[in-house]
């Protein structure tokens, strides 16, 4: 695709997906033009309510068709995204405004979720033996249940990434999915889902639906059995609340404002193109990227300059190739934000380092790669999340102090370290408050690996995706246990009478032989 836009047929036939009958549109702007890449129609929460209950239907079905059908059916899913990818990076970068690269990364993620969950699944949730409490008379295993309908709500900065790791899993335990997707993300959800559809996926057991959230993510969370939202602070509590009014489960994945530590003894122009990375890719809006840097004085200069020379040797640009580094903001919100923490962090004394300005020359919402010192604690981007290609510099003279400093958040989803010595890292790492570390990188060390979990502490979310533990948010643990007829347990007291020294031998049997 030449230009930096979509033909209207295919954005028409995509949005015949969505569940929306409510005949309201919303605009929604190409990042890279400015212009309107199309009116995305809107659904109602009579919308949510009918696609809930047909998702239960087809869930039904779903479920009982088994693990090794579901495998085969999310296997499919993966050959499909990879032979559609070109597309579906064209319609995210023209939705999104990312680079092609950055728009590469997170597809190569969702693929990469697929293929996991569809060959884990099995393995994860198959039934297994317990040990009884009375070995002899009793039996005991534990099964897993699909809790039904998981609502998945879906922010815009990486709208396949994040909405396939947190459905693969939904579809592969055998559940239903009814995803709200931000209005900026909507064609790349459709284009992504329409794969899993021609794989076997029944339409209905995976609805989309789009809308205002204090209406249309809210009916989302009334009419699920369990959530997975990703975003803000603020609104997660919000979901956490709603659905915790119902003693319905909930994964939030939030607001983070990451740390990365240099430490001295790093060679300063051999890491300066890593940490850049965990800086502007997807020019600073992903939920894991550092907004943070702790530097040891010693190497402080030399890594400044060396940072500093690298960032303004990026190239930005509008492209739907690999010819660029960085990319577009996504929004004119967005670019105002990003603006504002600027020109507050330098009204009040910090300087720029590199960047600091739009770029309107390259499109309506570019903005520079941009480096702030001095920063402090009156300024807007200190503790509060940019969520742009905005990051502060700070100089601090022991290990001690950086780890301090880069705890002293309200936040803890994603930090980094960057030592010469893997020793050395790891014990600073062990002190990190994160629910992600990244030793010699930035975030996709963690981010990447599919087979660990993912998640926040404090202020930056409850719950985990990735690896088992997010599969296993998706599902009821349940124990069956059985009377085996060997033996029966004492119900009247004369029959306690006789099996209590029994079975006060057997415990300290269990004991002596350390078993569980």
């Amino acid at each position: 695709m030449a230009a930096l836009t979509l033909t209207q047929p295919l954005v028409s036939d995509l949005v015949g997906d969505l569940t929306a009958t409510s005949g309201v549109t919303a605009p929604v702007i190409a990042p890279f033009t400015g212009e309107l890449l199309h009116e995305l129609p809107t659904s109602t929460e009579s919308d949510v309510a009918d696609a809930a209950a047909a998702a239960r239907i087809a869930q039904k079905s779903w479920r009982e068709a088994g693990f090794a059908h579901r495998k085969a059916v999310l296997l499919k899913a993966h050959d499909l995204l990879l032979e559609r990818r070109e597309d579906i990076l064209d319609i995210l970068q023209t939705e999104n405004g990312k680079t092609r690269g950055h728009a590469f990364e997170e597809f190569a993620q969702a693929v990469q979720a697929t293929r996991y969950y569809a060959v884990v699944a099995r393995r994860v949730l198959r039934t297994r033996g317990r040990r009884a409490g009375v070995p002899v008379m009793l039996r005991a295993s534990v099964d897993y249940k699909p809790k039904g309908v998981i609502g998945v709500i879906t922010p815009w900065n990486f709208p396949i990434a994040l909405g396939i790791m947190d459905i693969a899993p939904a579809l592969a335990a055998g559940n239903a999915v009814v995803q709200k997707a931000d209005n900026q993300g909507a064609l790349s959800i459709l284009a992504s889902r329409r794969a899993f559809i021609d794989a076997g996926v029944p339409a209905a057991l995976w609805a989309v639906v789009t809308g205002p959230g204090a209406t249309v993510g809210n009916a989302v969370v009334d009419n699920a059995d369990y959530v997975a939202f990703t975003g803000s602070s603020a609104t997660g509590t919000k979901v956490g609340e709603r659905a915790m009014s119902t003693l319905t489960g909930a994964s939030l994945e939030l607001g983070g404002k990451n740390p990365l530590i240099v430490l001295d003894d790093v060679k300063p122009s051999a890491v300066a193109s890593s940490v850049a990375c965990a800086v502007f890719s997807g020019a600073g809006q992903v939920c894991v990227s550092i907004e943070r840097i702790y530097v040891q004085r010693s190497v402080a200069t030399a890594f400044t300059a060396a940072f500093v020379d690298y960032t303004k040797s990026m190239k930005q640009g509008a492209a739907l190739d690999f010819t660029t580094d960085v990319g577009s903001l996504t929004s004119e919100a967005q670019l105002k934000r990003v603006q504002a923490h600027v020109d507050d962090a330098v009204s009040k004394g910090a300087t720029i380092l590199a960047g600091g300005k739009a770029r309107p020359d390259l499109g309506p919402y570019f903005f520079e790669p941009t480096i702030l010192s001095g920063v402090t604690s009156e300024m807007e981007c200190f503790a509060v999340e940019t969520f742009g290609p905005l990051v502060a510099i700070e100089i601090v003279d022991t290990e001690g102090e950086a780890i301090a400093a880069a705890n002293a958040s309200d936040f803890g989803l994603n930090a980094s370290v960057f030592s010469g010595s893997l020793v050395r890292a790891r014990r600073v790492a062990d002190q990190l408050d994160a629910g992600s570390v990244n030793i010699n990188d930035g975030y996709r060390a963690t981010f990447g690996t599919i087979d660990a979990p993912q998640g926040g502490m404090k202020r930056s979310g409850l719950g985990r995706r990735n690896g088992v533990e997010g599969i296993l948010r998706y599902v009821d643990t349940r124990t069956v246990a059985e009377n085996t007829g060997l033996m029966s347990l004492p119900r009247t007291g004369a029959e306690w009478a006789k099996m209590a020294g029994l079975l006060i031998m057997l415990l300290k049997t269990m004991k002596a032989l350390r078993l569980r």
